[in-house]
């Protein structure tokens, strides 16, 4: 299928702009001469540019288990999301093929139950593997990503592209100390089942949160919702302090009656002692 360039996008007029170069040139020549098509190309070239845009930055989203298998015929490589898996698959293979080393340099004619066992004595020590042989290590997938250069909650694009940009991170295996959880701009969100309570448990934590999210009065705008119902949300402004009453309010009226006004003179209106007063 040809592919159409578009006029109205800039990449799409500077093939036009190309291609109306190199028909020139035919149509003067007759060819397209070496030396005249060079100097076409580069000054197109000039035009565009392959720089890494600066506000790029690299995310680690996930961990995988890389694993390569080859011998005299193939050499093929497979991700898996946790050893095991990978292991299994492997060990899967190396039994389908056991007779071809069972019985031989003491090898057992029949495979073991245990995974890594299997794989071990099929291929040997990893010295005289040979043709045959394989790998299996532990990568982090990572991602360039673009950071928004005005992050506003009243802005669809910038928080559609903040929402594109979320994070899991997986808790790493049952023994990890971590806990699963989501970060977006920021915020983290931890959701996990807590055995100690019973309970299944989410936490949200605010302290890294994008500072441009954050309102003046240091807190940051949320809601949360359970199905249909929303529980809790601070979306209003937190209200004004009310008038203090009572005692508070005595206290504060005759707090203004002994403040210094004009020359710096006490008002009347209570005792007090030439050093400090005392309601």
């Amino acid at each position: 299928m040809l592919i159409k360039p578009d006029p109205a996008t800039p990449a799409g007029e500077a093939i036009i702009d190309l291609a109306d170069l190199m028909d020139g040139l035919q149509e003067r020549t007759g060819e397209w001469p070496g030396a005249d098509t060079v100097d076409i190309v580069e000054g197109w070239l000039s035009r565009f540019t392959f720089a890494v845009p600066e506000d790029l930055t690299t995310q680690v989203v996930g961990r995988t288990w890389v694993l390569r298998q080859w011998d005299r015929h193939t050499d093929d490589v497979t991700l898996w999301s946790n050893e095991a898996s990978a292991l299994a698959s492997l060990a899967q293979e190396v039994r389908s093929s056991w007779d071809d080393v069972g019985g031989t340099d003491g090898v057992p004619y029949r495979p073991p139950a245990d995974d890594q066992a299997a794989v071990d004595l099929y291929y040997g020590p990893e010295k005289n593997r040979g043709d045959a042989g394989y790998t299996l290590y532990p990568d982090d997938i990572s991602r360039h990503v673009r950071v928004p250069l005005s992050l506003s909650l009243s802005d669809a694009e910038a928080c559609a592209e903040a929402n594109s940009s979320a994070l899991f991170h997986p808790q790493g295996n049952p023994d990890d100390e971590g806990l699963p959880c989501i970060e977006i701009a920021g915020i983290l969100v931890f959701a996990y089942l807590d055995a100690d309570r019973g309970t299944v448990r989410v936490s949200v934590h605010l302290d890294t949160t994008h500072e441009q999210l954050v309102r003046t009065d240091g807190t940051v705008p949320i809601q949360v919702e359970i199905e249909d119902a929303t529980v809790f949300d601070n979306l209003a402004p937190p209200p004004a302090l009310p008038e203090p009453t009572g005692w508070k309010d005595r206290i504060r009226r005759l707090t203004r009656r002994t403040a210094p006004f004009g020359s710096g003179k006490l008002r009347q209106g209570v005792d007090h002692s030439p050093r400090n007063t005392i309601i």
